[in-house]
């Protein structure tokens, strides 16, 4: 087993940005959505280049493909099942509120409590940032434009506030 090189690493860095379109296009096919695909390939290639010990990679631009497709079908599967799980608004409005236990909801609330502690304690641009991708669901090129940053920077911030927030909660 041996380990990847930084002429490995760099002929890689090459192949994502002279075939970024392509990449995007492979990723497009999966998710139907631009952006989505975008992001795809955002992530994919901060996957490959921030791999530290990563195995010899013989066939770098059919490696690179296979990493874009993966975390596309990942995203696609996520979707579909958030999708099913998280209904229209409209669709539940007649349903009835399963009601819950006085420990249960004290346990939420708790959650509540400490996740809201954990992203007061977050950086503005972070938390915010955070914010706009989980809860107002755009994507990460959007809110790099809007924040004046780098769509890898956003990506950073959100993993960095999802870390922080996991941590909160279940003492990671």
């Amino acid at each position: 087993m041996s380990v990847q090189t930084s002429e490995q690493r760099a002929e890689l860095e090459h192949i994502f940005v002279t075939h970024r379109t392509r990449l995007c296009h492979a990723a497009m096919k999966i998710l139907g959505n631009r952006e989505r695909a975008d992001d795809v390939v955002q992530d994919a290639y901060l996957k490959i280049i921030e791999t530290d010990a990563a195995l010899e990679v013989r066939r770098p631009m059919a490696y690179a493909f296979q990493v874009v497709r993966n975390l596309a079908i990942d995203r696609h599967r996520r979707n579909a099942f958030e999708s099913s799980v998280f209904a229209c608004e409209e669709e539940g409005e007649h349903v009835a509120a399963p009601t819950a236990t006085p420990e249960v909801i004290a346990i939420s609330r708790q959650d509540l409590e400490l996740l809201v502690q954990a992203m007061a304690q977050l950086p503005e641009r972070t938390r915010r940032a955070f914010e706009m991708y989980r809860i107002g669901g755009e994507t990460q090129r959007e809110i790099a434009a809007q924040l004046g940053v780098s769509t890898t920077l956003v990506n950073f911030m959100i993993r960095d506030a999802l870390t922080h927030c996991r941590a909160a909660l279940y003492g990671e």
